[in-house]
């Protein structure tokens, strides 16, 4: 089974080891971040640094002028954390060693562009502001997604990427200091407080029968009983319980459409930028309406866009089955599982998750992530990848 592991240019570049050690792990590709979000992170093993600290969302490479020129929404430049161009380098060392590279391209998930751009952000029922999550249904910001996922996922040398974020990003974030976890909202909650009430939505949403003005009472009311501690019902029927089944049917179909839309037109614009054989897939989640990192999707309807997806498996591979099911012939169904101890990972016990994954589906691994694993981890990819076949 082909296996990928997920790395940052500074992992790479300025440690004269690290291209070899990862090609050691028995991995065939590498998933090299060419867009990424801001981040801390550990580097255990570098010559010249132990933590990398991201300040803003950026591209990880000089971007094209030419392109952005005259736009207000352009990429970002990295800072001293990945200068001049980082991917490039890292994937230079990569690809010495043997070792396919692919770029990993974070989307909607700009925390900067929401500060300094406030109006792109999603905003709540309560009028509160979302500055890690853009809206993807507004114009200028789709079209700022779809030409970053050309510019940042068709680097040169490239075999193909995997776009994040390609869909809704709502309230779960993993933020600094983080102090939202007092009320659980369940998974009903967890959308109605997604639920995005721009200008753009609320004209969607009546197009889509459901008036606006009354979708934002109708939510902080479904919304006050959760407040004061009433269990959130898991699951879309808990969902049109709070908000009666027509208008939530309202707001999934605006939502679904949007994302559909957005996830067509990216992978259309990568592929005709890309050269032939470019792979492209997308991190996902079976459920449309779920918002995150791990966009959610249809699961027949992805496999017909794109070469195939991503999935999150370290908690349980379950969420590979509606894509196997789904029957796209070749698709890549990759399971992703974290192997680094430290963040809940699992790597002793990678064979075993892997043989599951199969089982259900999967067609490849990825390995989230070689930078970031301890040695001791890493030897325990290593050992079990030399028993995968």
């Amino acid at each position: 089974m082909k296996a990928s592991a997920f790395v940052y240019p500074w992992d790479v570049n300025g440690d004269p080891d690290a291209a070899s050690r990862i090609a050691s792990l028995g991995v065939q590709q590498v998933t090299l971040a060419s867009a990424y979000h801001s981040t801390r992170a550990l580097t255990p093993r570098h010559p010249r640094h132990r933590i990398v600290t991201a300040s803003h969302a950026a591209v990880l490479y000089p971007v094209d002028e030419e392109r952005w020129e005259g736009r207000a929404l352009r990429p970002y430049a990295a800072g001293g954390w990945a200068p001049g161009d980082a991917y490039g380098e890292a994937a230079a060392a990569l690809g010495e060693a043997g070792l396919e590279v692919h770029t990993w391209v974070v989307l909607a998930h700009n925390s900067r562009m929401g500060e300094e751009f406030p109006q792109t952000s999603v905003v709540n029922a309560y009028g509160d502001r979302y500055p890690w999550a853009p809206c993807i249904a507004q114009p200028a910001t789709r079209a700022y997604l779809v030409d970053l996922a050309v510019e940042a996922g068709v680097r040169p040398g490239a075999r193909g990427t995997e776009l994040e974020s390609l869909g809704w990003y709502g309230l779960a974030h993993l933020h600094g200091h983080d102090k939202i976890g007092g009320v659980g909202l369940g998974d009903a909650g967890q959308y109605l407080m997604s639920l995005c009430f721009c200008a753009v939505c609320l004209d969607g949403y009546a197009e889509h029968g459901v008036a606006g003005e009354a979708l934002g009472a109708a939510v902080r009311e479904a919304l006050e009983s959760v407040w004061r501690g009433a269990p959130s019902d898991g699951g879309w029927a808990g969902v049109e319980k709070l908000l009666g089944g027509e208008v939530a049917g309202g707001t999934r179909a605006w939502r679904d459409g949007v994302a559909r839309g957005l996830q067509e037109a990216a992978v259309a614009a990568v592929r005709a930028a890309a050269p032939g054989g470019f792979q492209v897939v997308l991190h996902a989640d079976p459920v449309s309406y779920h918002c995150g990192a791990n966009a959610g999707v249809e699961p027949g309807h992805i496999l017909s866009v794109a070469d195939g997806v991503v999935v999150p498996c370290t908690g349980g591979a379950s969420l590979l089955a509606p894509f196997a099911e789904a029957g796209a012939d070749g698709a890549v169904l990759a399971a992703n599982f974290t192997v680094v101890s430290g963040m809940g990972g699992r790597p002793g016990m990678l064979a075993s998750d892997a043989s599951r994954a199969a089982a259900l589906g999967a067609t490849e691994l990825r390995l989230y992530h070689a930078g970031l694993a301890s040695d001791a981890d890493l030897e325990g990819v290593r050992s079990v990848l030399a028993g995968v076949g």
